[in-house]
């Protein structure tokens, strides 16, 4: 397949190129590189600098690629800040996947794979959250990716687009090549190494929370067990694929929820962290964070009934030490972060 894959510069989208090449496919990278690295796209993609915003850019670039599919992993993704700037989010995410879709009906284009978060649970009623429990987000950043899921699931209905919808929870790790550099980084994983590595305080956001030690639980998922989940999901888009619909007329969305099924509390990673860098590191808790849930972890059966997919990166220590080999490796990040 001829592949268009937005935010393929950034963290999940590049090591999920690295597996579309891996896999034999076409990879074009289509980012704006505000937040992702050029050094970060690997030899064989084909990267083309813009925005999934732009119709009219991305409708020439769809035609020009003759791309048969898209996976649409480009934006904003911070809750803290979706909190503070609610417009940023909803401009950059709703209207800007609109814009992408727009473009795609008018190329002819009907195949997305869409990434999506955990976030559209909000305060789950159960753990772990199956795709059937509500979607009631708490955050503008949830929110915006439930915007766009509805919006997939209304082109399918009059378009007959084919889609697959990704609920991530949280992604970490590392592979060989690619790893996870923000700034700002809000992540707790890359944070907590920063922390070892310049021997400072780390800040927990949260002590008070109705958990086993009172921080916030999490489902963490390695990133190349994201990556390969997305080749299958683009797989199941083939109009001759029943699993996302019929060869002709209106189609729903599949959606799926990725993660590893087992939480693990912001205390249990520092502690999981320590062991893998052989040193402690010191904490601070700070105030809670608006829009944090105090549980998400995935009920991932339908992903692995439905896709075929199953994580291959099981316990805690093995996705942190793949980030802590990579930051190790690579101490100045990229060789031209975003030139």
């Amino acid at each position: 397949m001829r592949i268009l894959i937005t935010g393929g510069a950034g963290y999940i989208g590049s090591v999920s190129v690295e597996a579309f090449v891996q896999a034999g496919h076409d990879a074009i990278v289509l980012d704006d590189l505000s937040t992702g690295h050029r050094g970060a796209v690997p030899e064989k993609a084909t990267l083309e600098i813009g925005s999934y915003g732009e119709t009219d850019a991305v409708v020439g670039l769809l035609r020009k690629h003759r791309i048969d599919a898209v996976l649409h992993c480009a934006a904003k993704s911070i809750v803290g800040e979706s909190m503070t700037d609610p417009a940023k989010y909803f401009r950059e995410n709703v209207v800007g996947g609109i814009a992408l879709l727009e473009a795609m009906r008018t190329a002819g284009v009907k195949r997305i794979v869409f990434s999506s978060t955990a976030a559209t649970y909000g305060m789950p009623e159960r753990t772990p959250i199956a795709e059937s429990d509500p979607v009631r987000p708490i955050n503008a950043y949830g929110e915006t990716k439930r915007d766009v899921e509805g919006a997939i699931a209304w082109y399918g209905h009059g378009y007959g687009f084919r889609s697959v919808v990704l609920r991530y929870f949280n992604a970490a790790g590392a592979s060989a090549r690619n790893g996870e550099l923000h700034s700002p980084e809000t992540h707790l994983i890359p944070n907590v190494l920063a922390a070892a590595e310049e021997r400072r305080e780390l800040t927990l956001f949260g002590d008070d929370y109705p958990t086993p030690d009172g921080t916030c639980v999490r489902d963490y998922i390695h990133v190349e067990d994201l990556a390969a989940a997305h080749v299958l999901a683009l797989l199941a888009t083939d109009p001759a694929d029943p699993r996302t619909g019929p060869p002709a007329g209106p189609c729903q969305p599949l959606i799926c929820n990725l993660g590893s099924g087992t939480g693990f509390s912001n205390r249990q990673v520092v502690a999981a962290a320590e062991a893998v860098v052989g040193r402690g590191i010191a904490v601070r808790i700070g105030p809670r964070r608006a829009g944090d849930p105090p549980v998400l972890v995935a009920g991932a059966d339908r992903a692995t009934e439905v896709l075929r997919w199953r994580p291959r990166h099981g316990t805690i220590e093995e996705i942190i030490g793949s980030a802590w080999a990579w930051r190790r490796a690579n101490p100045n990040g990229y060789a031209d972060p975003r030139a």
